[in-house]
């Protein structure tokens, strides 16, 4: 696409851009806006730099994407904004005994409806660089795949535990292991080390098995990129196609800001369905 409202620069082949040209702490018009949604389609993640939003503006570019989104499930690493409770406040320092999101994972795939992405803003960073937070396709990861192993995924469902990450009051759903995604039409991995527990209807060893495959697969250099922080960065990323993972190389400097989510649709588009079963293994390598 040829963008003319905004600037947008292309990091990787696989995931993320940097979008230049833009003004988040005022309103945006249609036609950005336009591109903006263009670009998150395209590149999965993008990233903002020199942005001092305030929580009211965090909150406005959420909503030109769809209705917020309430964590679900209790946190001890992060906590609901006074005003806003849609709004989560991240805030970690040298009286952090761990961080938010050190394991590959996807936001909250343990909700029946799991975020559509999620808007990060840091106003503190730590210095020298530290705090990266690194993003995966899983796009590419599901491109990646033999076509034997993608016949052999495609009917499978996978359970996700919230009580691997918020503990024993978060819910556990279902969802599709190989997803489509309902914009972009791709066909993607849906499973993280995170939130899924095991895979459906197989032995538990072969579960076990199959899942630390896909886990390692999933976290190769080839299908990341990595963002590094400054004061007044944002990072959007696509919750339904992308894992992502939180470097805390920066004890006991301070990390600091907050995050907004969109609403999803549930569950994240099957790429097979029961009227698909007889053709499953022609579609398979589409």
């Amino acid at each position: 696409m040829e963008y003319r409202e905004i600037s947008v620069t292309r990091v990787t082949p696989h995931i993320g851009a940097e979008i230049g040209d833009i003004d988040l702490t005022r309103p945006l018009d249609d036609s950005q806006l336009a591109e903006l949604k263009a670009a998150f389609a395209e590149n999965l993640v993008l990233f903002f730099r020199d942005q001092p939003v305030s929580v009211e503006n965090l909150r406005e570019l959420g909503m030109h994407f769809g209705t917020l989104h309430r964590h679900v499930g209790p946190s001890t690493e992060s906590r609901q904004h006074a005003d806003y409770p849609d709004v989560r406040a991240l805030h970690f320092d040298a009286n952090s005994a761990k961080v938010a999101g050190e394991r590959w994972h996807t936001d909250q795939s343990c909700a029946q409806t799991p975020p559509l992405g999620s808007i990060l803003y840091l106003h503190t960073v730590p210095p020298d660089g530290g705090g990266a937070t690194l993003f995966a396709s899983m796009y590419a990861a599901y491109d990646a795949l033999s076509d034997n192993m993608k016949a052999y995924l495609a009917p499978l469902t996978a359970t996700h535990d919230g009580s691997r990450a918020f503990g024993k009051d978060a819910p556990v759903n279902v969802h599709p292991v190989i997803a489509r995604h309902p914009v972009t039409g791709r066909k993607l991995l849906y499973v993280n080390r995170g939130q899924t527990s095991h895979l459906n209807g197989i032995p538990p060893e072969e579960s076990a098995a199959v899942l630390e495959f896909l886990y390692d697969h999933c976290a190769k250099p080839d299908f990341q990129v990595r963002f590094q922080w400054r004061a007044h960065s944002i990072c959007f990323w696509d919750n339904r196609c992308t894992h992502h993972r939180a470097i805390w190389d920066y004890y006991p400097h301070t990390r600091s800001g907050y995050r907004v989510q969109i609403q999803g649709e549930r569950p994240p588009v099957p790429a097979y369905g029961p009227e698909q079963a007889t053709v499953l293994h022609a579609d398979v390598a589409d």
